[in-house]
């Protein structure tokens, strides 16, 4: 009962558009859609890479960024787009288009009690959206995610369950030990991040690339490290990176990551696409 006054209160205080208040970073762009399973209006940051808006012909992978705890579509913007964007104008980083999302106030799950359906909003609205309205790679070989705590655990999700759509994927600072709680609660049994590995890897068709990244003074450390661990054991494979001294922080990780996550996922399109 507490949890579920607790979840009510989140839900009826969580706002799923904001618009900006602050000149956004250059290359992004703040639009709202309306979600049909929420009857609401939803907002999202797109970045365009340069180029875009003069070449009416080529078209691009995505990058799917998924945000943390409190959290909305404006949070993480300032700490990559920038940092994609100077990484493509020098050259270092394939364009490619950054979609920031509104993941709702229960960790990116759909908790249909409460009316919080984040994970529908996303996955059948905002993608089918995405590929409608602009120059998209509409496939999964070039379709990526990449998420910071909660949004890690959702990116560590969204691989396993849905690799029919995402080749690709990049979780920092992931809050695996929040995910044991919620199972430990009994909560989304057959959606967290042991079950559907657990379910990946029974049958792991069509391949993934999972890049995992953690800092040594987060707080999320030792679960990480624990949940690198359970992955080994079921023989699933994934790189790692392990950023000295960095806290619980979009700012710290992506000082020190710069442009890496997203070469990572460069890197698995052009892999994906030459299978």
């Amino acid at each position: 009962m507490a949890q579920t006054v607790a979840a009510t209160k989140m839900a009826a205080a969580h706002l799923w558009c904001h618009e900006p208040t602050a000149p956004l970073p250059v290359g992004v762009t703040h639009y709202q859609f309306f979600s049909p399973s929420m009857n609401v209006e939803v907002g999202y940051c797109l970045y365009l890479p340069p180029g875009y808006a003069q070449d009416s012909t080529t078209r691009y992978p995505v990058v799917y960024w998924l945000h943390g705890g409190g959290g909305n579509e404006l949070t993480g913007i300032t700490a990559l787009a920038p940092v994609a964007d100077q990484a493509i104008r020098v050259g270092e980083l394939p364009p490619m288009i950054i979609v920031f999302i509104n993941g709702g106030p229960t960790w990116h799950y759909d908790e249909p009690a409460t009316g919080q359906l984040g994970e529908t909003a996303f996955i059948a609205e905002l993608i089918p959206l995405i590929d409608r309205s602009y120059r998209t790679i509409a496939d999964r070989n070039h379709r990526a995610i990449e998420g910071m705590s909660m949004g890690g655990r959702a990116t560590t999700r969204g691989i396993f369950k849905h690799p029919e759509l995402f080749c690709s994927a990049a979780p920092l600072a992931t809050g695996i030990g929040n995910e044991q709680k919620a199972v430990d609660a009994g909560q989304h049994l057959d959606n967290n991040v042991f079950h559907l590995a657990k379910k990946y890897a029974a049958n792991p068709v069509p391949p993934v690339r999972l890049l995992l990244v953690i800092g040594t003074k987060d707080f999320n450390y030792p679960s990480n490290l624990a949940y690198m661990k359970f992955l080994k054991e079921l023989k699933l494979p994934f790189e790692q990176i392990i950023l000295e001294g960095v806290t619980h922080s979009n700012p710290e990780y992506y000082a020190q990551l710069k442009a890496t996550t997203l070469k990572f996922h460069a890197e698995s399109f052009r892999l994906a696409g030459a299978r």
